[in-house]
């Protein structure tokens, strides 16, 4: 038999089951009662980090100058640049986890910029052809471990989820005015920050022209460019991260971002 007949063969056999069932029910009287409905289990969609193989997550130190007070440093006159590490980097809604041994887990929202093609020692007035995007960044941090343990930040900055990014890459041409947006933050519904971007000590394009003097940006690095005030350790008294709290954060039209704290 060859394929043709068996294809035949076959749609005849499937249209004689349905001619059977039809019969079956047209000689009872009944229609064929429909399948019980399956009750499943309702999932919720994971997001994950808006930019994937990130080669370098750079930082901004004290890049407002509210937020410098609060934290009784003095105003930076060039930018504080330091490291995230990029396995510290996870999903906008992911949990944050709180190290083993840490008391001073903190927060700070914060907007990401998205490098979109080679940065390399380039002017500042061309600097934004350079940049994919914008995204939302909680740049999660243990104070203890970043002021008290020696020096160099990235010690406090750099734990397994201390790196929320999205939940969306908005790319630049949707985002007129990077100066010019509104960024908050909340803990267990508290708001604790409430800023603007206007308040930043250095723009992005000054960031991006200033770091690619010391090193060559590329595709998928990302650029935290600092807080407004507001953090944890700035409140009086001190209020840090605990298990079981919710966080919130968001920066105007880039979305938001919501996340869990436990422990480690």
């Amino acid at each position: 038999m060859d394929d043709h007949s068996n294809a035949s063969s076959g749609t005849r056999a499937a249209h004689e089951r349905r001619s059977s069932s039809a019969r079956i029910a047209s000689s009872s009287g009944k229609s064929l009662s429909p399948l019980p409905e399956m009750s499943l289990p309702r999932l919720t969609p994971r997001i994950g980090p808006c930019v994937g193989h990130v080669g370098k997550f750079i930082c901004v130190g004290l890049n407002f100058s509210d937020h410098a007070a609060e934290s009784g440093m003095d105003v930076p006159t060039e930018p504080i640049l330091f490291a995230k590490a990029t396995s510290a980097i996870c999903g906008p809604d992911d949990d944050i986890i709180i190290p083993r041994g840490s008391e001073k887990t903190d927060w700070e929202v914060e907007l990401g910029v998205v490098i979109g093609r080679e940065a390399r020692d380039v002017a500042e007035d061309t600097a934004m052809e350079h940049v994919a995007g914008y995204c939302v960044i909680n740049d999660v941090s243990e104070r203890a471990f970043q002021l008290e343990h020696g020096g160099q930040w990235i010690k406090g900055k750099s734990a397994d989820t201390f790196g929320p990014i999205g939940p969306w890459l908005v790319t630049r041409d949707e985002v007129p005015d990077p100066q010019n947006l509104a960024m908050w933050l909340e803990v267990d519904g508290h708001r604790y920050q409430d800023g603007s971007t206007r308040t930043m000590i250095f723009g992005v394009a000054h960031l991006v022209a200033y770091i690619s003097r010391f090193m060559s940006l590329q595709p998928g690095d990302i650029i935290s460019t600092g807080t407004p005030p507001g953090v944890g350790l700035g409140q009086s008294p001190q209020v840090f991260l605990k298990p079981g709290q919710t966080v919130r954060l968001g920066i105007e039209g880039l979305g938001h971002q919501t996340q869990r704290t436990r422990a480690a």
